[in-house]
């Protein structure tokens, strides 16, 4: 009996100690997740949630649990963020900071989040963007910008993006595109430009051309819907024929090959824009140089540039071959005809003899008879 009791006091023992051990390592994981998080955050072990709590500024984010890969910092009443508001967070691949009142981000405010993929910025109060806001963002595949108060997208903002899938411009206060502000989009497949005051004039008529290329290889952009000129209103600008952007290379030569109509855009690249006056100019670098005279018209492809030079010079090879082989089969046909007419008039009087004898034997025939 003793032995049997003793047996049970082991095994209670035993239980009892490696249920304790459990609780408290499960304590300790919850006790460092609790450490790690802001307290008006809720965290787990991928995802900090700091949404809908009305926040005015941003938590301390330097303790987030180490492995954090996705931070929500939506539905909140932020209006700026500290340019170091996101360091030390390179695991972090989601972040949402919509609906909030953010007017201006600081340059490179993302620079840490190397591993970024989706940034949602949508439903802010954003006008302007710095050219070196998305510096670093090597990883991004969505980005949101739609609902703000954006009238431009700058040149170079979207050039470190070239892994950009997903893009929404929607409901904002745009009119014109550069084209060269998205070329750098090579593997974008979903674009979103609605809800835009779009002045169909010369200021898109390159953007034009790169959207319908996007469309050639598959991509998707939404109405872009036009509001002036009146004689175009409410036109989906994509359906709008090639043929009536003509008048502006007629502009662009007169303006010195500037972009033309200037209304509702920057003003045209004339010949001695970048070239400062000789009294108390400055030297400026290319970072300070007008767009315009940075970035000229250029083809989305230099590759399907070449192969279109390449077709059409194979085509005129042809045409070429097939213009010399029918001048060639002319000349072989005069040659023989006009042989045939030497033949033929040789042999003309020596029908003419035979029909004369022909006709002195019918002669005879007739008398005898």
């Amino acid at each position: 009996m003793s032995t049997l009791s003793d047996s049970f006091i082991h095994f209670c023992f035993f239980f009892f100690h490696t249920g304790l051990l459990s609780v408290l390592s499960v304590c300790a994981t919850l006790l460092q997740l609790c450490a790690g998080c802001p307290s008006e955050c809720v965290c787990n072990s991928l995802e900090a949630n700091c949404s809908g709590r009305s926040l005015v500024s941003v938590p301390a984010l330097t303790s987030l649990p180490e492995g954090t890969h996705t931070l929500l910092l939506a539905n909140n009443r932020l209006s700026s963020l500290p340019v170091s508001a996101f360091a030390n967070l390179s695991t972090l691949e989601t972040l949402d900071l919509s609906n909030n009142y953010l007017d201006n981000l600081p340059s490179r405010l993302f620079r840490e989040l190397s591993n970024l993929n989706d940034l949602s910025l949508r439903n802010n109060s954003l006008t302007v963007l710095d050219r070196e806001l998305f510096r670093g963002l090597t990883q991004l595949r969505r980005l949101d910008l739609s609902l703000n108060g954006l009238a431009a997208v700058p040149l170079g903002l979207l050039d470190e993006l070239q892994g950009l899938t997903w893009l929404s411009l929607a409901g904002n206060r745009l009119h014109a595109l550069e084209r060269a502000t998205f070329e750098p989009l090579v593997n974008l497949q979903h674009l979103e430009l609605g809800m835009n005051p779009w002045e169909c004039d010369c200021n898109l008529r390159d953007f034009k051309h790169w959207m319908e290329w996007l469309i050639y290889r598959g991509g998707n952009v939404d109405a872009v819907e036009c509001t002036l000129p009146k004689d175009l209103r409410g036109r989906d600008i994509r359906g709008v024929p090639v043929e009536m952007f003509n008048y502006c290379l007629q502009l662009e030569d007169e303006n010195g090959g500037g972009a033309g109509s200037t209304k509702g855009g920057s003003p045209p690249c004339f010949r001695g824009t970048a070239t400062p006056s000789s009294e108390g100019a400055v030297v400026r670098t290319e970072a300070e140089l007008p767009d315009c005279v940075k970035h000229r018209y250029r083809p989305v492809s230099v590759r399907r540039a070449i192969g279109t030079v390449v077709i059409a010079g194979v085509v005129c090879g042809i045409v070429c071959i097939m213009m010399v082989a029918a001048a060639a089969y002319g000349c072989i046909y005069a040659s023989l005809m006009a042989k045939y007419q030497r033949e033929l008039k040789k042999r003309q009087p020596l029908m003419g003899d035979a029909e004369a004898e022909a006709d002195q034997e019918e002669k005879q025939i007739s008398s005898v008879a």
